[in-house]
Parts: structure tokens; sequence; C-alpha cells
């Protein structure tokens, strides 16, 4: 069990740093967060006709009865439309979004060393390729797969599962098999 938590500890570290850097000093998730001079515009319209919440543009009014859905849907089909994760106040207090951050992040390494110990005769290459492979099994059922009904750019997450995945992958592989 020692085992287990410090590569799991470790793992963790390893994982939220490449988070950190990802995420804001390399910048790898900048096509994400587009920037747009009309943005005051904007959130004073949204500030006026909207409350906190996450919303999808057009949608339908929930009293629609259930056989007017298509009809609606339909008649949006070559028009604008958007997601809004809409939000009254921005805060900068990140404390706690980090702490929260860095023990989802030492949880999932030690998730995904319960799983490696569980291997008779691990090696390196199979703990670095179940590495990638728990990544890319998050990658493609949530970010990607929201990307395609979304149209969402997924590239800086694609870079993020190979290399924060390969890192700790390459950790536990040395780690575990010591």
């Amino acid at each position: 069990m020692k085992k287990q938590l410090i590569a799991s500890l470790v793992g963790g570290i390893i994982l939220f740093f490449w988070q950190f850097l990802s995420w804001s000093m390399l910048n790898v998730h900048g096509a994400e967060m587009t920037y747009t001079p009309n943005e005051d515009k904007i959130l004073e319209v949204l500030s006026e006709n909207l409350t906190e919440g996450s919303y999808f543009l057009p949608g339908i009014p929930p009293e629609t009865p259930s056989e007017e859905h298509e009809a609606l849907m339909m008649s949006n089909i070559g028009k604008p439309w958007v997601q809004i994760q809409y939000h009254e106040s921005m805060s900068m207090a990140m404390g706690m979004n980090m702490f929260r951050a860095f023990v989802i992040d030492v949880l999932a390494i030690f998730l995904l060393t319960w799983i490696l110990l569980k291997i008779p005769n691990l090696d390196f290459k199979t703990t670095l390729l179940s590495s990638l492979a728990v990544g890319a099994i998050g990658y493609l059922t949530i970010t990607y797969l929201n990307a395609v009904w979304f149209e969402t750019n997924t590239i800086g997450h694609l870079i993020d599962l190979v290399v924060s995945w390969g890192l700790v992958g390459t950790w536990l592989g040395w780690y575990l098999n010591r």
C-alpha cells in the first residue's frame, strides 16, 4: 500500500504540474478561449438577459409539446448557435479549485496504480502504454465526444493526453518496476 500511495502522490504532482503549465504558461488551450473586442457589449446583453447557469441557444422552451420539437429544431438549421456558461461574478480565488484539482489528480493516479498493480509481470512498457490508454479513454469518451457534438477544438486536450499521461506512465513505469 505504501508503494501505491507514493506512486499516486508523485504521479498526482506530475499530472497537476503539467495541467498548470498547459493552461497557464504554455497556453496549450488558447484556441479554446478566443478574445473578442465586442466582449463588453456581449457581457452587457448577457447580464441583462440571463441568470447564472448553462445555456444552449437556440433552445426549445420546456413547455413545448414533444411533437413540435422536430419542427423547432429544423427551423434553426443554418442559423447561428452557441453554448454559454454564464456566471454573474468573476472570482480569482483559486485556492480551493487548485486543492480540489490536486486531490482529483492524486485519486486518478491512485486508481490507475491500483489497476496496474493487478497486472502480473508488470513492466515499463505495459505501464506506460496502460497509462496512455487510460488517458485516451478519458479523452475519447468525454472531451472528444463532446467535440463531435458541439464542434469544439480539442487539440490542447489531445496534447495534454499524450504529455501528461506519458509523463505519469514514465514515472509509474520506473517506480512500480524497481
